[in-house]
């Protein structure tokens, strides 16, 4: 058999077309509880079971194994009334579990299985205690081209053997839904791997895993730790940062729509002689103006794109400074993980610490195994011929995964499309919007729930359609709509009409 060998980075990521038993490749469809004797190369299926219906999923075909080494996955094939089309979901964070019943949207297989599309979803190549857990990847080079690159479309391949022996055809389409790691694994299937999928949807996406989780989370670490080692800026200061700037920046609705020309300066909250509360320490207002500056290095230069976005504030608790008593900062422990066992070609492990990182000197240590995890390439031209369509969304809020790279990023496409990138690329940007939209999250933006990707993208691949606007609606915990608003192509903005109701997105054009 021909091997096909492709370049990742500086390392080499064998793929071998698979191979199905001579009974599967003959079109005659096999029972649930045989498919796990098949034969597929490279693929060890453990498990083929038929789950009744519940009230929540249809009745389905569970499929369990993984692709050697180590890429754990789950399929789930409808009994009855398969739309004839494969739907596949990412991970968040460095992954490390195989999140089949995952609620809601973000990297959520079901919500597939519910539209009653075949369905899987992989746990990236290893086992973690949790998406934060990051110590798999010492010393572990297969394990982090597993996570890079390699478990999306070897999971991909396996899936799709399963459908045709399942059903005795293969599928009409192929999708692929993922948010933030997900998110990078879904720019990265365009870039890299373009026939996998016709439709790809890609939120709030780490595509600089390296700059962001290295250069940038150190540097927000950094940023607010004082000489004793503890944190400048606490979680007690945060509305009173929040509220200045939705005073300034903000809309009727609360949202700052434009965050990058909000002129809020946090010099202007720094107490005044004999005031003792509601306001900043000078070092306080340093911290905030470090964050919403963004990595420098020793010469002033920018080392990385953006800082936090003006308008993120409301979600600054559970990602930076901490929430009491659930926990929180979840940028240092995931940041911490990251520099000591996956940032650097050679691991410097448990011993280094955020403050460790030089912005001169560690910035370009960093391009070994940018190789293998970053999503930066523009050129879709391989994803365009073949008809291809990306949908990317991020939230402008998004205090994690900061949206001025995801900016550049589509500036850099259109640039190597010779302009003309919206039939094949196109980019929404969400004002208020937190990262992937998390449920529960207290904010002015709109949650996961909030609008509908994946029937715009089915329209674009299916009918040509391509998408205009998507709507966003925000709810109330009751389900009360409290406002709609429409979204734009970037670099389109919903501007309001200046007449009617600012909650209402018929008021709204894109211009």
């Amino acid at each position: 058999m021909r091997k096909q060998v492709v370049a990742v980075g500086l390392c080499l990521a064998v793929t071998t077309p698979m191979l199905l038993s001579r009974s599967a490749q003959a079109g005659t469809p096999l029972a649930c509880e045989q498919l796990a004797g098949l034969k597929i190369d490279n693929v060890n299926l453990l498990s083929s079971t038929r789950v009744e219906a519940t009230a929540d999923l249809p009745a389905h075909c569970r499929v369990l194994g993984y692709v050697r080494p180590a890429i754990n996955f789950e399929i789930r094939l409808p009994v009855e009334g398969w739309n004839g089309k494969f739907y596949m979901t990412g991970c968040g964070g460095f992954c490390g579990t195989l999140d089949s019943d995952r609620a809601g949207f973000t990297n959520s297989m079901n919500f597939g299985l519910r539209r009653n599309y075949a369905a899987s979803t992989m746990d990236s190549g290893h086992w973690g205690t949790s998406v934060l857990d990051g110590r798999w990847a010492y010393n572990n080079r297969l394990a982090e081209i597993d996570w890079g690159s390699r478990a999306v479309t070897e999971t991909a391949k396996v899936t799709k053997a399963i459908i045709r022996a399942y059903y005795g055809d293969p599928q009409k389409k192929s999708y692929f839904i993922g948010c933030s790691t997900g998110g990078r694994m879904a720019a990265l299937e365009a870039q890299r791997f373009p026939d996998d999928f016709d439709g790809i949807i890609s939120g709030a996406p780490a595509l600089d895993y390296t700059g962001l989780v290295a250069t940038h989370f150190a540097w927000l670490v950094q940023a607010n730790t004082g000489p004793d080692g503890k944190d400048i800026l606490s979680k007690s200061k945060v509305p009173l940062i929040r509220d200045a700037v939705a005073k300034q920046c903000g809309d009727a609705t609360g949202l700052v729509t434009d965050p990058a020309a909000c002129k809020f300066e946090p010099a202007s909250l720094i107490c005044k002689p004999g005031q003792n509360s509601d306001c900043l320490s000078e070092a306080e207002a340093r911290v905030v103006e470090k964050w919403y500056g963004g990595a420098k290095n020793s010469k002033g230069e920018q080392v990385y794109p953006g800082g936090l976005p003006k308008g993120s504030e409301p979600y600054w608790p559970v990602w930076l400074t901490g929430l009491d008593p659930a926990g929180g900062k979840l940028i240092y422990g995931f940041g911490l993980d990251f520099l000591r066992y996956m940032a650097f070609q050679d691991d410097p492990g448990e011993r280094y610490k955020a403050a460790d990182f030089d912005f001169d000197k560690d910035p370009p240590r960093l391009a070994h195994m940018a190789a293998i995890y970053n999503a930066m390439n523009p050129d879709l031209s391989r994803f365009k011929a073949r008809g291809g369509k990306l949908l990317m969304y991020h939230g402008l809020a998004d205090p994690i995964v900061t949206p001025q790279n995801t900016l550049d990023y589509y500036a850099a496409a259109e640039k190597a499309a010779g302009g003309n990138i919206a039939d094949t690329f196109r980019l929404f940007m969400i004002p208020g919007m937190d990262h992937c939209g998390i449920p529960g999250q207290a904010g002015p933006g709109i949650t996961e729930a909030g609008f509908d990707p994946v029937s715009a993208l089915e329209k674009w691949v299916e009918d040509g359609v391509a998408p205009d606007t998507l709507v966003a609606t925000k709810t109330d915990k009751e389900g009360k709509v409290l406002w709609t608003r429409p979204l734009c192509p970037y670099p389109r903005k919903a501007t309001f009409a200046g007449t009617g109701d600012i909650k209402d997105a018929a008021n709204y054009r894109c211009e």
